[in-house]
């Protein structure tokens, strides 16, 4: 059974850093790639970023780029999202998932966490 659990979530001020986790398990972690999504209540989810299975590519939407970045340790089974230069606009509710094909970087996802709430406030 594949299974996503997220950690780093809080809140913090306009400007900071915070670096969410996501430890995965129940499937060979290095073959698919990983994203993150984000959602606020009454909006559909928005893509973030995507990194692929070996960790060689990534790609980010244009309202992060510059400011986050994925990673992942295929060795402890874990994707990253370092977010700096934290704005309001960034305040939602987190998600990481998995990929559902071999091979590519960014496209459907097969299963998700359970989400964790990111708020940027003063």
């Amino acid at each position: 059974q594949v299974q996503l659990v997220e950690s780093g979530g809080g809140l913090v001020q306009p400007g900071g850093s915070l670096r969410l986790s996501c430890a995965a398990s129940g499937y060979t972690f290095n073959t698919r790639g990983m994203g993150w999504f984000r959602q606020v209540p009454g909006k559909d989810r928005e893509f973030v970023a995507a990194i692929s299975g070996s960790g060689g590519t990534t790609l980010y939407a244009d309202s992060v780029k510059g400011r986050f970045t994925i990673s992942r340790d295929n060795a402890k089974n874990t994707v990253y999202l370092q977010m700096s230069s934290l704005k309001p606009e960034d305040t939602a509710v987190y998600y990481c998932a998995v990929g559902k094909l071999y091979g590519v970087t960014l496209g459907p996802y097969d299963y998700w966490g359970q989400g964790t709430q990111v708020t940027v406030s003063s």
